[in-house]
């Protein structure tokens, strides 16, 4: 296990840029882990194979969305194949058939005949009196054997015996019914046979090659010995990469893994693992199992008894799910992403941003670097209004999507364009003076147009000689008041969050902090963090919501910004109501190419306008609709999936009337027996596009903790719906 570790510190703004060639620990464990490697972290079970066993599991390429740990490819559909009781029926008549044919002939019921090849192919002396009776009957013997095995042969082929055999030996052989899946069973009973040294992972054979025999030597000891966790694994092995793309970095990557082995190049919080894990994580390749999919028609044949899982190839096209409360968008899809992406945080790979209102922890507090509590008094760290920038032009643009972006529709020019332009116009000369931006009360009275604060801006623009800044406020003071003017709007929004519960917060950098509060800012995302933001949700419904557009503008401007984009970084959006808006979107569709992603969960599409809710759809790659729904959203989403060809039979039976005597009686005859006419069957077979999924049958008949879901890679390989069971 790993050691005990003291509480992550808190970075500053933004934090430390530790030179890490990979950070990060953990192990891969899970409530009621079917599969991963120990140790495990403090409060999940004992189940998992040995780490070196669980590194030797096979991870075959798969199909998008497919969980790759120990998965078989399932074998081509046969359409001819026999349903088992069919099979077992028509085995067990066969039997009985050639078992009554071999008694009837044994005892002589059907005559001697059937000796007549021995009788041909023998002597007359081996049955005459006196003659060697013992070879007759030896001949006797094997002539009735392979009688009795042409039999056997015949009757087989009819009732197809090898087929009915071949699925009694999967049963007994433990694989069951999804043997005939072609999916392995998950939980791993007998270790994997040790691969040769150059392709055992255990022996770290990439470092071996790669001129670090001596680190690989200390690692496949600690792993051995079982001072290894998956986190650790996977840590050194992202190290590992970037010492690939600097070789200038080797000697220290070596003499650092020498001497601290499992625990080298570790995350700057010195955090190796989470403290409680609740879904299955395969770090190996940044996997994190949500369901299973469910072993039925509706889904396509490659997918049916699969695991299904997410990951950053996956993620980097943003993700919707839609559901009601209690359905599982966040203990079973928001919960174990973030889960994820903390992990892969520690090893070096992501940062992730957590935003939930407050009360609702879905993570712990110790699996994150910081958590903002936005309106708590005990909260450590601030959240920067202004994203961490110095150019008033690109703060003014984030600033008025979270006050207005709601309202763009109804704002001239349907967007926040003239809002930004008139924060712009005060935030500008405001900085130009004061060399920092005005904190939320500044701006406020700057908004309002109070006379005392204009003016005292305008003296000491005027002293300064900035007379560009000068033109910009006046600019700003020939538009307020006039028609369109959004000034009056933009004092409105902001004076939500100048309330005494924010006193002491959204502090930009420069200005004079609370004791002991840090801002944090975005602009950090290029660093492996784990970052959680609370929103006050509770008595601050409207100011949580511009927070929330606030955080994803911030995040899509930054994410796009980046200089390092190695790091993949995702935003998970716990409840994003009010907060999706023309600009979100622009901004959702340019972070596949940065790298980046968002995840979005709703209650319902009401949350989003009207015109909004077909673009959302479509810039999203990852889609997923929870039971309970109602019709008017499942038909967005029905009509999104799209419709597919399908093959159609329709069966039409007529009633046979015939003149002749004879089959008119055996026609009556039939009747009699059987109570029905005697009808004929004709089949017609065409091809027809139906609904992927229906509105109705998403609404009415997916079952709880199901849902249905379509991936979209960052490659473009798209996915059909998949019908899967959450949590399984």
């Amino acid at each position: 296990m790993p050691p005990a570790r003291p509480a992550p510190p808190p970075p500053t703004t933004p934090p430390a840029a530790r030179d890490t060639t990979g950070a990060g620990g953990g192990a891969i464990g899970a409530h009621g882990v079917e599969t991963g490697p120990p140790p495990m972290p403090s409060g999940t079970p004992q189940s998992a194979p040995p780490l070196a066993d669980w590194l030797r599991l096979p991870r075959p390429d798969a199909l998008p969305g497919v969980w790759r740990c120990g998965y078989q490819p399932r074998p081509p559909e046969d359409p001819d194949r026999i349903p088992a009781r069919q099979l077992v029926s028509g085995a067990l008549v066969s039997f009985l058939m050639g078992w009554l044919l071999w008694s009837l002939l044994w005892n002589g019921y059907l005559g001697d005949y059937w000796k007549w090849p021995l009788l041909a192919l023998t002597p007359d002396s081996w049955r005459e009196s006196g003659g060697d009776h013992t070879l007759f009957g030896w001949a006797t013997r094997l002539y009735s054997t392979a009688l009795f095995v042409g039999l056997a042969v015949f009757f087989g082929r009819i009732g197809r015996w090898d087929e009915l055999l071949r699925r009694a030996g999967a049963l007994l052989r433990g694989d069951g019914s999804r043997s005939q899946a072609g999916v392995t069973p998950d939980r791993v009973t007998e270790p994997s046979p040790t691969p040769p040294p150059h392709l055992d992972p255990v022996e770290w054979p990439e470092l071996r090659s790669g001129g670090a025999g001596e680190a690989a030597e200390r690692l496949a000891a600690e792993l051995r010995a079982g001072r290894m966790t998956d986190v650790d694994h996977a840590r050194i092995d992202r190290a590992w990469q970037t010492v690939r793309a600097r070789p200038q970095r080797l000697s220290a990557f070596v003499d650092g893994v020498v001497s601290e082995g499992a625990g080298a190049c570790r995350h700057p919080s010195g955090a190796r693992d989470l403290p409680v894990r609740a879904a299955r994580h395969d770090l190996s390749v940044r996997q994190v199992r949500i369901g299973r999919a469910a072993d039925t028609e509706r889904n396509p044949h490659e997918y049916r008894g699969a695991g299904v899982a997410l990951d950053p190839s996956l993620l980097g096209t943003s993700a919707l799910a839609v559901g009601p409360p209690g359905t599982g968008k966040t203990t079973k899809l928001a919960r174990p992403v973030v889960e994820s992406l903390c992990l892969q945080a520690l090893a070096g790979q992501a940062a992730v941003i957590a935003v939930s209102p407050a009360g609702s922890h879905f993570v712990h507090d110790e699996s994150f670097d910081l958590v903002v509590r936005l309106g708590h008094p005990d909260s450590t760290h601030d959240l920067d209004p202004y994203g961490g920038t110095t150019d008033p032009d690109e703060a003014a643009g984030m600033l008025a999507e979270a006050l207005v972006g709601d309202l763009a529709a109804a704002l001239p020019g349907g967007d926040s364009r003239r809002a930004a332009t008139a924060l712009a116009q005060l935030i500008g000369p405001f900085a130009a003076v004061h060399r920092r931006f005005p904190a939320v009360p500044e701006l406020r009275e700057l908004l309002d147009g109070a006379q005392g604060a204009l003016d005292a801006l305008r003296d000491a623009l005027r002293a300064e000689g900035q007379s560009a800044q000068l033109r910009e406020l006046d600019a700003f003071e020939r538009q307020s008041g006039r028609a369109g003017d959004v000034a009056a709007l933009l004092a409105d929004r902001i004076a939500l969050l100048d309330r005494p519960a924010f006193a002491d917060f959204f502090l930009p950098e420069g200005s004079p902090r609370a004791e002991g509060r840090r801002p944090f800012s975005l602009r950090a995302l290029e660093h492996p963090l784990r970052v959680r933001v609370d929103l006050p949700e509770r008595g601050h419904a409207e100011a949580s919501r511009i927070l929330a557009r606030l955080v994803l503008a911030q995040f899509t401007e930054c994410a796009v910004a980046r200089a390092d984009q190695s790091l993949f970084t995702c935003l998970v959006l716990d409840d994003a109501a009010q907060t999706v808006t023309p600009q979100a979107l622009r901004g959702l569709q340019r972070l596949r190419s940065a790298h980046a992603g968002v995840l979005l969960t709703l209650r319902a599409l009401d949350d989003v306008p009207e015109p909004l809710r077909g673009p959302l759809l479509g810039a999203v790659g990852c889609r997923m609709v929870c039971a309970g729904v109602t019709p008017w959203d499942a038909e967005r989403f029905a009509e999104v999936w799209g419709t597919e060809w399908v093959q159609t039979r329709t069966v039409t039976n007529r009633q046979l009337v015939s003149d002749e005597p004879v089959t008119r009686m055996l026609h009556a005859v039939r009747r009699l027996a059987t109570g029905k006419h005697v009808t004929a069957e004709s089949v017609t077979v065409r091809s027809e596009q139906r609904e992927r999924w229906s509105a109705s049958d998403l609404a009415n008949e997916l079952q709880p903790e199901h849902a249905v879901l379509s991936f979209t890679t960052v490659r473009g390989e798209r996915t059909p719906p998949i019908l899967t069971k959450l949590g399984e």
